[in-house]
């Protein structure tokens, strides 16, 4: 099974290539098949990670389980 960023970067060449319009109609349901079978696997990976970091969460003496919210990260991205 592909890794997560690996089916990132997969689903992002379909789409490009699905935007660009001049794809045959056989072509584009091919692509399209295996980009919603790339989202279907990236976003089992997510809620796997999602329900880890509530395990530990737990660990850590929270006994409320605290949803992850990117915005709410204080720290700037690295350049």
């Amino acid at each position: 099974m592909p890794k997560f960023e690996e089916c990132l970067q997969r689903l992002e060449k379909i789409v490009q290539e699905l935007e660009k319009g001049d794809v045959p109609l056989e072509r584009s349901l091919t692509l399209f098949e295996e980009g919603m079978q790339l989202s279907s696997s990236c976003r089992k990976e997510l809620e796997q990670a999602e329900g880890k970091v509530e395990i530990l969460l737990k660990k850590n003496g929270k006994f409320q389980a605290e949803p992850f919210d990117p915005s709410a990260e204080k720290v700037p991205a690295r350049k």
